[in-house]
């Protein structure tokens, strides 16, 4: 259990830095969806331009992974249509819902009780996933 306390504590930073910067707002949320505020693009280019910025570093600096192999980033799949239909999933029950999957245990943790239902949802949709995946086109 003492070797996973580090990422416990990256969590809960994680949850602070989100629900101090509103990302986690509902609200924010909503503005963003209409495009009347800047704000929730600003946190998501933010952390893009950040994370291929570490990445680039890291690839640069030799980097080794957690088990000691070389940092390798696989090449993209082919088949723009299921990025579509998959981000227009997933960006319908962000948008129905307030909360993309990490929130949602962020905004439980600040007391959201009625997101428990989505929590809920969203295991029982990654559950179906699971029992259809070999049945469905990848």
């Amino acid at each position: 259990m003492g070797k996973y306390i580090k990422f416990f504590i990256v969590g809960i930073f994680f949850g602070i830095v989100l629900v101090k910067s509103e990302a986690v707002s509902w609200y924010r949320i909503f503005e963003m969806f209409k495009f009347q505020s800047f704000h929730m693009y600003g946190i998501i280019g933010t952390a893009v331009g950040t994370g291929i910025l570490l990445l680039l570093l890291s690839k640069k600096n030799n980097v080794k992974t957690i088990k000691g192999t070389t940092l390798n980033v696989p090449l993209k799949e082919r088949g723009f249509t299921r990025y579509i239909i998959g981000g227009t999933i997933f960006g319908l029950g962000w948008a129905l819902c307030g909360a993309c999957p990490g929130p949602m245990y962020i905004l439980l943790g600040t007391g959201a009780f009625s997101i428990i239902i989505v929590i809920i949802a969203a295991l029982l949709g990654t559950y179906t996933y699971g029992l259809l995946k070999n049945k469905l086109p990848h």
